[in-house]
């Protein structure tokens, strides 16, 4: 399979509009447009009975300890565990395209709706329900897409993999857990072949200077 893109270039920084915040001198972050980008495939393997997409950043810090701290950056030796930014299944066998914007064009404070996504597709809690949770102003359920916004403060640029899936099964068992990790490993059960497009980001002034 080959997972193509007008939006993403492989191994190159994703563009600000395809972010959740982009840098602000005054505030270190401002709220960017959070569009979903265009994803396109081909080279499905025989049997291919539906598509999934995961987005997953694997450069999350471990501990929030450092993060977005004025006194200090987040450490590069810190173990990192994954992030999810994206889980979108049922995706029909015949279609072949996502296009940019059609599954988010901005930030929605307070989360947004789900599981049921455009075209009778089904979409994931993205990882921003846990990391906002607590926060007054944002805190709720994300459903869909969300773009990146790793710590400010972060000393290392993180990448973000953009997975399609070609899956053995029209539909995928709907369970409780909507989370993208658990997602992710049904997904990956029902997994035929796949292709990937990893990009990268970051809010540090200093390493985007760089």
């Amino acid at each position: 399979m080959q997972l193509l893109s007008n939006s993403l270039t492989d191994q190159a920084p994703i563009l600000e509009k395809f972010a959740f915040a982009t840098i602000n001198p005054d505030t270190h972050v401002s709220l960017a447009s959070n569009i979903n980008p265009h994803l396109a495939w081909k080279g499905a393997p025989e049997g291919t009975r539906s598509f999934a997409i995961v987005c997953v950043d694997p450069d999350a810090p471990s501990a929030a300890d450092d993060v977005n701290r004025d006194d200090r950056e987040v450490p590069a030796d810190l173990p990192r565990v994954d992030f999810y930014h994206w889980t979108l299944f049922n995706i029909p066998a015949e279609q072949s395209e996502i296009r940019e914007g059609s599954h988010c064009n901005k930030v929605t404070p307070k989360g947004k709706p789900g599981p049921a996504a455009p075209d009778g597709q089904r979409h994931g809690l993205n990882d921003y329900t846990g990391w906002f949770a607590g926060d007054a102003d944002m805190e709720g359920q994300y459903f869909g897409y969300d773009g990146p916004c790793p710590p400010w403060n972060d000393s290392i640029v993180h990448r973000y993999v953009f997975t399609v899936y070609a899956l053995d099964v029209p539909a995928l068992p709907e369970e409780k857990d909507l989370s993208g990790a658990a997602l992710a490993e049904q997904i990956k059960s029902h997994s035929l072949d796949q292709a990937s497009l990893t990009v990268s980001y970051t809010l540090n002034p200093r390493l985007a200077q760089g």
